[in-house]
This record gives C-alpha cells, sequence and structure tokens, in this order.
C-alpha cells in the first residue's frame, strides 16, 4: 500500500556546473546526461520531457502539450513558448450540443485537440538549443526499448487509470459517446494490468514512435504515418482531427507577463494559460505585510488573493488569437488596487467574482552551467488525457479540449482553431538587476497559480529556503470556491479559517496529490551555486554537477 505521509526530511542539493529536477529519478539523470555531454539548459529540459514520456506516461508525452519559458544568461532576455495545440477545423458546439451535452465532455474524442508537444520539444531546440533531436531523445529511446523500474507513485495513479485506456464497458465517467473498447490501450499496460511498484516496463511501440520523430523531426509527427494513426483513431472514436489540422499545427513565441513581488520579478507565460492567475494573485498579494502575520492571517489574506484571480481568469481569459484578453487591465495598478480593496482581512468572500473592466502533469527544471535557464512543463490533462492510444505507437491523446466552454459567447468557447484555457503554466524569477533567481514550477491542475503563490509567501515572506518551501503544507480553492487544506496545517489554523467563514476540509492520503508537486533550482547571482529542491509529493529528485 502506498505512503502518502510525504516526509521528506531532505536537504538541499547543490552543485556549479548543472542541475535537473523532475518528478521522476530517471528523467532527471537523462537531463543531466545531456548537461554533462555538453548540452544546455534546453537540450536538457527536452531530453527530460521526453524520458517523463516513458517513466511517468500518465501525465504527460507525444500525444499531449507543452510550455516552456527559457532565461538566456547572456542577454537576461525571457521567451515564452507557447506549444499548445487547437481545436480541430471541423469542432462543433452544436454538434456536440445535438449529442446531448450541455458542457463539454471529459474523455471523449471530442476532447482531443492538436498535440503541441513534438512541435514543441523541436522549436525549443532550434531556438535555444545546441543538440540535435535524435541526441536529446536517445535516452527515452533506450529506456523504452529496454524497460525501466516503475515507481510507487506512478504505478499508484497508472492503476486507476486502465478501464479507462481498454474502455472497458464497466468504466463510466458521464459522457454521453466514449466509443468502443480500445485494445490498444493494451500496449500501455504490463502482462495486461497496470504495472506495480519495482515491475519492469517495456514500450517497444512508443520507442518506435520516438525513434521516428528523432529521425524526421516534427513531419514524422505531424506530416508522416504518425500523425496519419492519429487522425484515424481520433475519427474512429468520433473526434475530428484531420491530416490537415495536424499539418498546419505550429507552435507560438509569446512576450511573457510580469509581476514584482517582494523585490523579485516573477516571470509566467501569458494567455491561453492560466499564468495570469498567479500573477493576478500575486500583485494583490504584494499589498499585504503577509510576512508579519500569524500563519491564519497570511493563509486567509493568501486564498482571498487567489479567489479573485481565479475568477478573473476565468471570465476573461481566451485564445489572445482569437479574442481579446485584458492583460494589461488586469495587472494594472489601477485594477489590482480596486480589487484587493474588496478583500475583507477577517471573512471569507467564498464566491468572490471576477473584477469589472472599462488533472495530471509534469514539470522540469533546468539550469545548466553557464546559467541558461528553462522552465518547462507538459501534460495530457488528466490522467492519460482522453486515454485514446493510437495503435502501434504508444501514445496516449491528450483531452484538452475538455477545458473549453460550450457558452458561445464565452471567450473560451468551443471553435476550430482557437486553443484551449489552458492550466499548465512554468515559472521563473529574477533579481532586480534582471540576474536569474530561480527556475521553478508546480504541477496539479488548477493548483498550479496556487501552488505558484504558495511557494512565493513561503519563500519570500517567510523566508523559506526551497525545499523546505515545497515541504510545507498547503491549500486549494476548488471552482466552488471551498477550501482544501492538507494535513499537518495547524489544528488552530483550520478552525481560525473556518470562524471566518471559509468551507474547509482536511486531506490525508493518497488525495494528497491534489496539492500538486513542485520543484525549485536557484540560482545564487554572485557565486553561480544551484540550490535545487523537489517536492515529496512525487517520487522525483533535483540532481546536478
Amino acid at each position: 500500500m502506498l505512503d502518502a505521509t510525504f516526509r521528506s526530511r531532505r536537504s538541499a542539493v547543490t552543485a556549479v556546473n548543472g542541475m535537473v529536477a523532475t518528478s521522476q529519478p530517471l528523467a532527471a539523470q537523462a537531463g543531466l546526461r545531456v548537461l554533462q555531454d555538453g548540452g544546455n539548459a534546453a537540450d536538457a529540459a527536452v531530453a527530460t520531457a521526453a524520458m517523463l514520456n516513458v517513466v511517468e506516461p500518465n501525465s504527460c508525452g507525444m500525444g499531449g502539450d507543452c510550455f516552456a519559458l527559457f532565461y538566456e544568461v547572456g542577454s537576461g532576455q525571457i521567451t515564452a513558448l507557447n506549444g499548445s495545440g487547437r481545436a480541430p477545423a471541423g469542432a462543433s458546439i452544436e454538434e456536440l450540443r445535438g449529442l446531448g451535452y450541455e458542457r463539454m465532455p471529459t474523455f471523449t474524442a471530442h476532447t482531443v485537440t492538436v498535440p503541441g508537444a513534438v512541435a514543441g520539444w523541436c522549436d525549443l531546440l532550434d531556438r535555444h538549443g545546441t543538440r540535435d533531436l535524435a541526441t536529446v531523445l536517445a535516452p527515452a529511446i533506450e529506456t523504452a526499448r529496454e524497460g525501466f523500474g516503475v515507481t510507487e507513485w506512478i504505478s499508484h495513479h497508472w492503476q486507476r487509470q486502465v478501464e479507462r485506456l481498454l474502455r472497458d464497458p464497466a468504466w463510466t465517467n458521464g459522457d454521453l459517446d466514449i466509443g468502443p473498447p480500445q485494445p490498444s490501450g493494451y500496449e500501455l499496460l504490463h502482462e495486461g494490468h497496470a504495472p506495480r511498484p519495482g515491475d519492469r516496463m517495456k514500450m517497444p511501440e512508443l520507442a518506435r514512435s520516438l525513434a521516428a520523430v528523432a529521425e524526421g523531426g516534427a513531419d514524422a509527427f505531424y506530416r508522416g504515418d504518425l500523425g496519419r494513426a492519429l487522425s484515424e483513431h481520433v475519427r474512429a472514436y468520433g473526434g475530428w482531427i484531420t491530416p490537415e489540422d495536424l499539418a498546419a499545427h505550429e507552435s507560438t513565441w509569446d512576450e511573457p507577463i510580469s509581476v514584482e513581488y517582494r523585490g523579485v520579478r516573477l516571470w509566467e507565460c501569458p494567455p491561453n494559460g492560466q499564468g495570469i492567475i498567479a500573477a493576478i494573485a500575486a500583485r494583490l498579494a504584494d499589498g499585504f505585510d503577509l510576512g508579519g502575520m500569524d500563519e491564519a492571517d497570511r493563509t486567509h489574506l493568501a486564498v482571498e488573493c487567489m479567489r479573485r484571480g481565479r475568477a478573473d481568469a476565468l471570465r476573461y481569459v481566451g485564445d489572445p488569437r482569437c479574442v481579446e484578453v485584458p492583460t494589461e487591465t488586469l495587472l494594472s495598478d489601477a485594477y489590482t488596487e480596486r480589487r484587493r480593496a474588496e478583500i475583507n482581512p477577517k471573512r471569507a468572500s467564498r464566491h468572490a467574482g471576477p473584477g469589472r473592466i472599462g488533472t495530471d502533469t509534469v514539470y522540469v527544471s533546468v539550469v545548466d552551467g553557464a546559467g541558461n535557464a528553462c522552465s518547462c512543463i507538459g501534460s495530457l490533462f488528466m490522467g492519460f488525457g482522453t486515454s485514446l492510444v493510437v495503435p502501434g505507437t504508444g501514445i496516449s491523446l491528450q483531452n484538452r479540449g475538455a477545458g473549453f466552454s460550450l457558452d458561445e459567447t464565452h471567450p473560451n468557447a468551443l471553435a476550430p482553431g482557437r486553443r484551449p484555457f489552458h492550466t499548465i503554466i512554468p515559472a521563473l524569477t529574477t533579481t532586480p538587476d534582471g540576474a536569474l533567481e530561480s527556475c521553478y514550477g508546480v504541477m496539479g491542475g488548477p493548483m498550479q497559480p496556487q501552488g505558484h503563490l504558495q511557494v512565493l509567501i513561503n519563500r519570500f515572506d517567510r523566508g523559506l529556503e526551497p525545499q523546505a518551501a515545497l515541504d510545507r503544507p498547503r491549500w486549494r480553492l476548488d471552482d466552488e470556491g471551498h477550501l482544501f487544506v492538507e494535513v499537518g496545517t495547524d489544528e488552530r489554523v483550520v478552525a481560525e479559517l473556518e470562524r471566518r467563514g471559509h468551507e474547509v476540509t482536511v486531506v490525508e492520503g493518497p488525495e494528497r496529490s491534489q496539492f500538486g508537486s513542485g520543484q525549485i533550482i536557484r540560482r545564487d547571482p554572485e557565486n553561480g551555486v544551484l540550490t535545487g529542491a523537489s517536492d515529496p509529493r512525487a517520487d522525483g529528485a533535483a540532481v546536478g554537477y
């Protein structure tokens, strides 16, 4: 049985020549191997992400999306890669309503958007890397072919997805049309069952798919046999993706957004992602003396800041290339002051609405010896995404389309060629003079901006070192405004939050996965020493040399 007490008792990991932190040790080692062979942060990030596709396939992969922030040490420039895919040309709210849906389904083929991860890997290497695709994919290909020992936390999540992978008729999920049973789901099982801790898992189909991309680049995925097989499988289950949709895909390079917090600058990817939630909440929280407060006051105010950030993003954020997203207004001084004034320091506003204006994921943090940093995140969304596995490829397909709205008037409405509201967000912090301070992220669907804020507070208000900042118990708001707190939170703090009107549930055991897991690499700008931390809520590690 899984022990989910998550007591890390870890000290910091330090290095000077390079470091990788992620949620699975073999993946961290793959990235470190690339650094030791002379690659840079971008090269190592792609190698780590590809290895995570193998050793943590429930969370990420070639059938998903990715985002990245890259810090270039020579110029201090930060670039933002949007590797998320778009809705197919045939996507139709009318069709879904005709099938009986009042809101987006969760696991049907209709929720498969064009996967952007492979193009994202290629584009990150093209712009910032120093190694070719074949070199950085080699560790993942070898591991998928030869097999690896499955870790306990990943096994736990894998075991929960077997019926969905097989499209077992006994599986019910509330969707009206999930399609027939799926024999190809066995490609992601071990001798017909989910791998148990310590099983040696081989994935020959996935090894061949990664090798095809290593040889043929993005074209092998978007314009070759892999893409044709992907389209055929999605359409066999009622989805919309065509070869033309795949061939039209491209990543975009965006201007990152940033806000000041306690003397550092927090950097996030802009919409269509939810990094703006962390930015809004951090701006609001920066106006309170959280470091001088007791734990109940500090938690209450942080929660109230997050309520407003979430409410604003869920109301106004969509694909900025298709709808107008008022990013500048939401982060402006005037708007921030007005929203901050709404917060009652002694009373919860359970259902804070938007202000008026005029799952499962993997995260990778890499800093190389020169000081370049890549904050990279990838996801299939919910465990194994749709769990549709393209036959003969070992590729499971995301369900990012589940993030769309069926309200035609909403900025995030389903429409052809539109990117959905996205949960996965990487982060960076820099010093006042523009030097890299840290490369970090927290996984876990809607938990991600909440984790970003809590790490900031733990580090810069409470003065905690990176590992301690990740170890501390967390809280999480859900879509209904309910507050969940992790076991280990002081009972007196819980009681005070309830007295102020928060509806609180204390969570323990494996369900603590809802609080996400994070990675941090801090760089000392004076001597270049790297300090790494890896969240105890996953199987991961920070490794350096």
